[in-house]
């Protein structure tokens, strides 16, 4: 069984970083956490690998400066605190950007490591990242916004959340790029999928891989036959 699954790996990091933010932790201080997170990411593919598995996707971290909860809570004045691509926070999706890059040169020794293993990088940021520059693409008319959360600019407030506080779903969530303000919609996540499973998103081609194991040939043969049905 484990060497004819696919696993996936994470997305491992998100939470690691979200507390420290949240609770004031300084940027300069957050990014020491960062090799210690990388560190677990690969002994967990490292016990898998050891456990038998022969195919593994190992996703990196999102864009954070595109999270309606961030964009919310370090609001500037200034212009180019921003993407003016997209609206997202720059230093914030740069970290995200650190923590992936860090990620893929851990990956690259796992392979070295382990070459009769099928080690695939997932790049969420990048998959997302084509949501947030061309969100009408994808039928996306709020990319920074909560589907359900407050009243705020970016649908999330200080008095409530979505499922507490003063909050309310929104009618059309596909139009949203955020479902609660932290977590993407399900437009976003089937963009991002779409983006891997079909796209230039995995390292290498995911494509390329499915010899391996048997049972992601037929999920991307399902895939396929699903979105042909969708035209």
């Amino acid at each position: 069984m484990m060497d004819n699954s696919l696993f996936l790996v994470g997305e491992i990091g998100g939470n690691d970083y979200n507390l420290p933010i949240f609770t004031e932790v300084s940027f300069e201080k957050i990014r020491t956490f960062t090799p210690s997170v990388i560190a677990k990411i690969s002994s967990a593919v490292t016990k898998l690998i050891e456990l038998g598995a022969k195919t593994l996707l190992v996703p990196g971290n999102l864009p954070i400066g595109c999270v309606p909860a961030y964009l919310m809570r370090f609001q500037s004045d200034e212009a180019e605190y921003y993407d003016p691509e997209t609206g997202c926070i720059s230093w914030m999706n740069e970290f995200s950007q650190y923590h992936n890059e860090l990620l893929v040169d851990e990956l690259e020794k796992l392979r070295k490591l382990h070459p009769g293993v099928a080690i695939i990088y997932a790049d969420y940021f990048g998959a997302a990242m084509k949501v947030f520059r061309s969100p009408e693409q994808f039928g996306i008319k709020y990319p920074l916004v909560a589907c359900c959360g407050g009243e705020g600019f970016y649908g999330v407030s200080e008095t409530g959340g979505c499922g507490y506080g003063e909050y309310k779903i929104r009618d059309d969530p596909e139009k949203y790029g955020s479902w609660d303000g932290f977590h993407p919609s399900e437009a976003v996540y089937k963009a991002i999928a779409n983006g891997l499973l079909r796209g230039p998103y995995t390292q290498p081609p995911i494509a390329t891989t499915t010899n391996s194991c048997p049972r992601l040939t037929e999920v991307l043969s399902s895939f396929e036959n699903k979105v042909l049905s969708d035209l």
